[in-house]
């Protein structure tokens, strides 16, 4: 695999792309007074259903094809499902590793804020928010929260990247699920620290910061694993990527939304995005 100065671009692009729409969520969380949760949690199961269908139907089944080319039938197999569960485990200890209550996706509300606008200029306000930053060391929190989303952006941004120098199309379809999966996680960033700071452009730039990361991982995947890039390698990175956003989509996506909204609107938004990866992939074949 030896992709052109035109393939590369195109792959940070849309790395890029999805690291920097944690920018959008923590926008949304200044300019919007109340989270639509219906929306977002049947946009959150949407992301989760594209990223299931396309690595168990499409990306592992290309890295079988380029294992069994190369190991045999056999042994590609066993060495694809070895690296299916192995991209699975890498993610897993990335998650081991952030405190549960300082970890990404444990998602603050909108309305939270609404709270404290409805107090903001009087008394009561300087009062509160020093109570919520004392109670629940807001920035601390927020600090923590871009930290750790940096740690798991960085394989999200690796497993973009491959996908897109494999094929533009499953990259472009990533590259949105992922967008779409940041956009709570800079929510989880910019709340806390406007809550302890009440900086706005500070909460926003940790916030655009913590997505830097995704192109980041992009950048260490072409500058490090390239060179040593062959189809056994390939194979085996490509079926880590499918069990990386496996893990994801059911670890952190499926559980955010149905804390955002309704069970059944999660599911619905899942099985809509798994009938749109089908549709495009069908146009393709």
């Amino acid at each position: 695999m030896n992709p052109t100065i035109e393939q590369v671009l195109f792959a940070f692009g849309i790395t890029l792309f999805a690291g920097l729409s944690t920018g959008v969520g923590s926008a949304l969380a200044f300019y919007t007074k109340q989270t639509n949760k219906k929306f977002l949690s049947g946009a959150l199961g949407f992301s989760a259903g594209v990223m299931i269908y396309v690595s168990l139907v499409e990306i592992f089944v290309k890295a079988r094809a380029s294992l069994e080319g190369i190991l045999g039938e056999s042994q590609g197999f066993l060495v694809t499902t070895l690296a299916f569960f192995g991209g699975m485990a890498l993610i897993a200890i990335i998650d081991k590793f952030v405190p549960s209550y300082e970890n990404p996706h444990e998602m603050h509300d909108l309305s939270e804020i609404k709270d404290l606008h409805e107090l903001e200029g009087t008394e009561g306000y300087a009062v509160e928010a020093k109570k919520k930053s004392e109670n629940h060391a807001l920035l601390r929190m927020g600090m923590f929260s871009a930290l750790a989303i940096g740690i798991h952006n960085f394989p999200e941004g690796l497993a973009t990247f491959i996908a897109a120098l494999e094929d533009p199309t499953l990259g472009i379809s990533i590259g949105i699920a992922i967008a779409i999966h940041n956009i709570p996680e800079g929510i989880a960033v910019s709340v806390p620290i406007y809550f302890a700071t009440g900086d706005k452009k500070k909460a926003f730039k940790f916030s655009f910061l913590s997505g830097l990361s995704e192109p980041l991982g992009a950048i260490v995947g072409y500058f490090i694993l390239m060179q040593f890039f062959n189809e056994l390698i390939f194979g085996i990175i490509f079926a880590g990527v499918a069990g990386i956003m496996v893990y994801i989509s059911l670890d952190e996506l499926l559980p955010t939304a149905e804390k955002y909204g309704e069970h059944h609107i999660a599911i619905y938004g899942m099985i809509a995005g798994m009938a749109l990866m089908a549709a495009s992939l069908l146009m393709f074949v």
